[in-house]
């Protein structure tokens, strides 16, 4: 079993759930960990859901290595239909 590690060339991919609707995208890499600036439209369930429901993220929010199932050149999508 691999291990997903986010890394610096992911910024800039988009995030989809599980079932491929997209919820944000990958906005900074600091320190190891990947941010996301979410869908303005995600509503406060989902955000709850992925642990964002902070709403003063200024820089993102973290972008947790177990949510990840998969990632390709232009997407990160996660092991959640959400």
């Amino acid at each position: 079993m691999s291990t997903i590690q986010l890394t610096d060339d992911d910024v800039g991919k988009t995030i989809v759930t599980g079932t491929g609707n997209e919820i944000g995208i990958v906005s900074g890499y600091r320190y190891g960990t990947a941010y996301v600036d979410p869908d303005p439209g995600l509503k406060t369930t989902l955000l709850t859901k992925l642990g964002w429901e902070d709403t003063d993220a200024d820089d993102g929010y973290p972008l947790q290595t177990d949510a990840v199932d998969t990632i390709t050149e232009d997407q990160i999508r996660l092991s959640t239909d959400l």
